[in-house]
């Protein structure tokens, strides 16, 4: 490997090598299917299920970042969109593929690093993430918001669900420096919604809350987690 820094993107891969290596900790991650993993579920997140409910999201073009073992693609499937859907473990897009041939759904799988994406701007109604965000290191923010913007068609709408601060799934309370003094996200960054409304200022606030708790079946939803809605100027 060069360790040659020739520009800012070089600075980026540098401070991205100085935590865990993305795609094997994932596929050890997702290897399993039995663990009690809280989003291992089939269902979707219950934020996304009132979008669509409210009448705020209709069928369009979705982007969705992070996808893990599909169950948010899958129910904008459901609902007539057309997805992308990226997830760098091989792991979880073949439990992903599994479930969508399963439902007969077509959805575009992509095995790749978010920020490595090739996109044209402007392509997408829709961007989702449902728990990669609070997996981005500091350095990675802007690159992630740059991403989100060039994505979507103006008036597209990004949503988001990530762990609380201090929240009982995880959302550890480090400052941004004391992230690269231990090397370590310490299993995800939390946030609160002055930090949410504050990092993503470039976009109109539709909606920040705390996501609501769901014991019956039918869509996913527990304590510890915030959820957001955003609007593209």
């Amino acid at each position: 490997m060069n360790e040659w820094i020739k520009d800012y993107e070089d600075v980026l891969e540098m401070l991205d090598s100085f935590f865990r290596e993305p795609a094997p900790f994932w596929d050890r991650f997702y290897k399993d299917r039995e663990k009690k993993i809280p989003f291992f579920v089939k269902e979707p997140d219950e934020n996304l299920v009132g979008y669509f409910d409210n009448g705020l999201f209709a069928k369009g073009k979705v982007l969705e970042l992070g996808c893990g073992p599909g169950r948010n693609a899958l129910y904008f499937s459901h609902q007539g969109c057309q997805v992308d859907a990226v997830d760098l473990s091989g792991e979880s897009l073949e439990w992903a593929n599994e479930r969508a041939d399963e439902a007969g759904a077509d959805i575009h799988f992509i095995k790749q690093n978010i920020f490595h994406l090739s996109i044209e701007e402007g392509t997408y109604d829709i961007v989702y993430d449902s728990g990669c965000f609070h997996h981005i290191a500091p350095h990675r923010r802007n690159s992630y918001i740059h991403l989100v913007e060039k994505a979507l068609k103006p008036g597209g709408y990004f949503a988001l669900t990530c762990f609380k601060e201090g929240g009982e799934l995880g959302g550890a309370t480090l400052t941004d420096w004391d992230v690269y003094r231990q090397g370590s996200l310490k299993g995800g960054l939390g946030y609160t919604e002055d930090k949410l409304r504050t990092l993503f200022h470039p976009f109109h606030e539709v909606e920040i809350r705390e996501m609501n708790e769901c014991k019956e079946s039918g869509a996913f939803g527990v304590r510890g987690l915030l959820t957001a809605v955003f609007r593209k100027w």
